[in-house]
């Protein structure tokens, strides 16, 4: 594999990444060409229907890019893509990722709220907001709302714990990264302080693959 890509494999989803430099596309391309080889090799088909490619770019004169083709069929290029349950966009923005994940947790609250009127304990209504609320608005929140707007933070008001929320699980990730030697961030991030965590740098890539593999 050349160093400027990397591929992410869950389940039946994989997801090549690629850092364009200097418009040279090959690398990432035959990465591309490999995998479709490898997967011929081994009996697995790719789903070229559900495969989906997203482009980010940084620089601000935007050139044309040319399709990607898979056994003659060409990949649909989209401006946003769902990875893990998280919605991507190629702006890095996290609006729609931040609207889809309002809308369903205010479906779950109209929900709560009429269990609510029922007179349902206090406890297990505590327990049904931790299980179908609370772990919608925290599903990957250490990724994407440290980055959010003001304004997508207000959409995501719908309890006022959530910044403590988030507080509380970057710390949670940050010392589970500290504590496992083999997690990739783990050389990023000097060992624990009892006053504070240090932040962590990240990096984006130009281009975000994605797609299913059948056997």
């Amino acid at each position: 594999m050349h160093s400027s890509n990397h591929i992410v494999k869950f389940t039946d989803d994989t997801t090549v990444l690629g850092l364009i430099s200097k418009n040279d596309e090959s690398a990432y391309r035959e990465e591309v060409q490999r995998l479709t080889a490898w997967c011929k090799a081994n009996s697995l088909s790719l789903n070229v229907d559900k495969t989906k490619e997203m482009v980010v770019v940084f620089r601000r004169a935007q050139g044309d890019h040319f399709p990607l083709f898979i056994d003659g069929s060409p990949v649909e290029i989209v401006k946003s893509t769902k990875f893990l349950g998280v919605h991507h966009a190629e702006n890095l923005t996290w609006s729609l990722n931040t609207t889809s994940i309002s809308k369903k947790a205010q479906q779950r609250l109209y929900f709560l709220h009429r269990l609510r009127k029922a007179h349902l304990p206090p406890p297990i209504l505590t327990m049904l907001y931790r299980g179908t609320i609370e772990s919608v608005l925290s599903s990957c929140i250490t990724a994407w709302f440290g980055n959010c707007t003001v304004s997508d933070r207000k959409t995501l008001q719908l309890s006022p714990s959530i910044m403590d929320m988030y507080t509380t699980r970057c710390i949670c990730k940050a010392n589970s990264i500290v504590d496992d030697p083999t997690h990739p961030s783990h050389t990023l991030h000097p060992p624990a302080s009892t006053d504070s965590i240090s932040s962590i740098m990240t990096q984006s890539t130009d281009y975000f693959l994605n797609h299913d593999s059948e056997h």
